[in-house]
């Protein structure tokens, strides 16, 4: 009986030790566009868990498609961050194509359906032993991050967008990579268009917002700037650059954010055939062009379209700071428990938001922002 008692005492003590030493299961995944940053919140979460010696942090392949795959592929990622802040892209992969509410499933018959499957998600990432997730991504992203949580998931929003349109903060991280491209594209474009008097247009991303576009046309000193929020005019268009041409400034740069249209027309972009619910936008550059021929623009027009520059390459030091202290926050705020909640960045300081209240509206420029007042006193032209 004595051996007994001292056997199972025995067992009670290694299976406590065990509990000491088990640590806490922390999830991590990157969704939507590649963004400059993004390794660096990674780096950031992995090495503020390693202060605390109780988080083990693991990455989801591939947004929330690691969980569901069968098996499923996800890697632990506390030896895999070393110096990565300074690379883009991310090293978990990202798609825009596995929205787990309308996830693209093959049939029997090769046709691909969509099926919700955030219930087996959500079941899936808790069975696993997961005690939160950590969601990086834009709107679309935390919109699935609320939906999430309200299944009841402990999971917290890292807003990631190069288009700076989610108006619960004021940047996001790799916002000023992607004006810090345009602007240097820009530049370039300025010395050849004056070289050989021409009109250039450079087409810059930002889907629904012009912030990108608006940031580079000031930066690079743009005669026309064309923002989603602005619908322009082509008379009008015409009518500044005959004016440069006159007064023998014999060249124009302009500026063209994708989603900009004409007015009383619509956005330029086909749907994909690769299962992406949103319209690739693309191509409103080489409209405008067709335009300007046919209305006897005074000299030739050439287009750029900088496309997925803008979101690869090195993030400048401003967005690894930014990207590594939200990864910092992320963590604080799972050990605090502030699910439902994303990182906000907040007059010069991180603060917090709840889910609801960042995906609430959509960051456009509004007409009376600063910078609108300031390019237009620059001389800029909105086309309108």
């Amino acid at each position: 009986m004595h051996n007994g008692a001292d056997h199972w005492e025995k067992e009670q003590t290694d299976n406590n030790s065990k509990k000491k030493n088990m640590k806490k299961k922390l999830l991590v995944a990157t969704g939507g566009g590649d963004c400059p940053g993004l390794n660096a919140v990674i780096r950031g979460i992995v090495k503020a868990a390693k202060q605390t010696s109780e988080w083990d942090v693991y990455g989801s392949i591939e947004a929330f498609n690691g969980v569901l795959k069968n098996p499923p592929e996800i890697v632990k990622l506390n030896k895999r961050v070393g110096g990565i802040h300074v690379k883009g892209g991310t090293i978990i992969k990202t798609t825009n194509r596995g929205n787990p509410f309308s996830f693209p499933v093959q049939g029997e018959n090769g046709k691909t359906t969509k099926k919700d499957l955030s219930g087996d998600l959500v079941k899936k990432i808790q069975d696993l032993g997961f005690e939160a997730m950590i969601n990086i991504g834009g709107d679309g992203s935390q919109k699935i991050s609320q939906q999430l949580f309200e299944k009841g998931l402990n999971i917290i929003g890292v807003p990631k967008t190069i288009d700076n349109d989610l108006s619960a903060t004021d940047l996001t991280f790799g916002f000023t990579t992607a004006v810090q491209i345009a602007t240097d594209s820009f530049d370039k474009l300025v010395t050849t268009a004056e070289s050989h008097h021409r009109v250039i247009i450079m087409e810059v991303m930002g889907r629904d917002a012009g912030w990108i576009a608006l940031h580079t046309a000031i930066a690079g000193g743009a005669e026309i700037c064309l923002i989603p929020e602005i619908p322009f005019k082509i008379d009008k268009i015409l009518k500044r650059i005959k004016k440069r041409y006159k007064k023998g400034k014999g060249f124009v740069n302009i500026v063209i954010a994708e989603g900009a249209k004409l007015k009383d027309g619509e956005v330029v972009g086909k749907h994909a055939k690769d299962g992406d619910e949103n319209i690739k936008l693309g191509g409103v550059g080489n409209q405008l062009r067709a335009l300007l021929e046919k209305a006897n623009c005074p000299a030739q027009v050439r287009t750029t379209i900088l496309g997925h520059t803008q979101r690869g390459g090195t993030p400048v030091a401003f967005d690894r700071i930014l990207a590594s202290a939200m990864g910092v926050k992320a963590f604080q705020m799972v050990t605090a428990k502030e699910y439902g909640k994303m990182v906000a960045y907040k007059n010069n300081a991180l603060t917090t938001v709840t889910l609801k209240e960042a995906i609430r509206e959509y960051n456009h420029v509004a007409k009376d922002h600063y910078l609108i007042d300031t390019a237009r006193a620059l001389g800029i032209s909105f086309g309108d």
